[in-house]
């Protein structure tokens, strides 16, 4: 019998994470959770050590601008998982953040202690190893001790090498494949997404608002939005007051409104596309990288598209725009098509016929790793 409430370290990087987290905690209401999360984790319960932005860090070129606050961030984590002592330790993406503190931790005495009292490490969220860089799989093994995918497909790339790991379904899918977004009512509302990372959203601001200046010169009568999260909204806010046209600014939280009025969407590469697949709506995908991190991408890169809707129905349904091909033109090129009629039913069509590979008959990600974490500790 246990002598003490049952202890999840948890730790989110991003705000797709963020939201996982928060519904996994509110599937286990008798736990106690401690760790690193944002505002919906926060909402939940969490009393995140620090603030998550300072984990939304990709590409190398600002892993090494950023090198000294996330090796400071390692060991306040594993400072405070040793003081903790949890059960479990639940790490949502982030893997290069998870994967340095799960190793300083199995590194020292005190940890190497806890993981013989049954400390154990889970995982949401596999690593895209079909797409690139597969040795990332056997690492994987070797580091944590249950894998949460997304996909069936994804399963036999980690259990070959010994990773006990499951399938869960995209945690987005549930209660938005259905929905029909697409049927906005007529208004003609460009929703422009910049990301959550704060270096993704200043590489593509400038874009976006040639974008949208060209479009409204060019005569078209459309409205601008654009979704903001905690990390980047007092930055987008600056950005826009030099814009000519001033786009309506929605909280991350109420994004689904804004996605059932939206006309055509561009956006960051990312869990957003995988959004506005399940609810339809025809959508332009751009991504700009450090020029560092983007010749390193392609040189291991093994897939031909990175929207995951893309990759699924193995055809280029979204039109992707990345590095150097990330340029207003190109953008302005795929608007226009997309607004036009047949264009338009096509690609909606395309969208409607993925709706059964998002989802799973056996339950929802959050209930499904909350059990399994419950099943791990009585197992202990």
């Amino acid at each position: 019998m246990r002598n003490k409430k049952l202890t999840i370290f948890i730790i989110a990087g991003e705000v797709s994470g963020d939201v996982l987290g928060a519904r996994i905690m509110r599937e286990m209401p008798d736990v106690r959770f401690v760790g690193v999360g944002g505002e919906n984790m926060i909402a939940a319960g969490l009393h995140s050590l620090f603030p998550m932005s300072d984990l939304s860090v990709m590409g190398v070129a600002e892993v090494v601008a950023h090198a000294r606050t996330l090796t400071r961030r390692i060991n306040q984590t594993v400072g405070a998982i040793l003081d903790v002592q949890p059960d479990i330790i639940l790490t949502i993406d982030s893997p290069g953040f998870a994967r340095s503190v799960i190793k300083k931790i199995r590194k020292s005495s005190a940890g190497r202690a806890l993981v013989a009292n049954g400390l154990r490490f889970h995982h949401v969220v596999a690593p895209q190893v079909w797409a690139w860089r597969a040795g990332r799989a056997k690492k994987y093994a070797q580091t944590f001790d249950k894998l949460y995918a997304f996909f069936d497909f994804e399963v036999p790339y980690f259990t070959k090498y010994g990773l006990d790991t499951i399938a869960v379904g995209h945690p987005i899918a549930d209660g938005l494949v259905g929905r029909n977004a697409s049927k906005h009512g007529g208004e003609k509302l460009i929703t422009l997404v910049p990301g959550s990372r704060m270096s993704e959203v200043k590489r593509l601001m400038p874009l976006f608002r040639d974008v949208a200046h060209k479009l409204v010169a060019s005569g078209y009568d459309y409205k601008f939005a654009i979704p903001t999260v905690e990390t980047t909204a007092e930055f987008v806010r600056d950005s826009i007051r030099e814009w000519d046209v001033r786009p309506e600014l929605v909280s991350a939280d109420k994004r689904y409104d804004l996605y059932s009025r939206t006309y055509i969407a561009v956006v960051t590469s990312g869990t957003v596309s995988a959004e506005l697949a399940m609810l339809h709506i025809p959508t332009a995908v751009v991504y700009k990288m450090n020029p560092i991190t983007t010749w390193l991408v392609r040189q291991v890169i093994r897939i031909k598209w990175v929207s995951l809707v893309n990759i699924l129905l193995n055809r280029c349904v979204y039109p992707e725009f990345l590095g150097r091909d990330a340029r207003t033109e190109n953008v302005l090129g795929a608007v226009r098509q997309m607004a036009l009629p047949a264009v338009r039913e096509t690609m909606i069509a395309e969208l409607k016929s993925a709706d059964e590979l998002w989802l799973r008959p056996d339950g929802v990600p959050a209930k499904l790793i909350a059990e399994s974490l419950m099943d791990s500790v009585r197992s202990k």
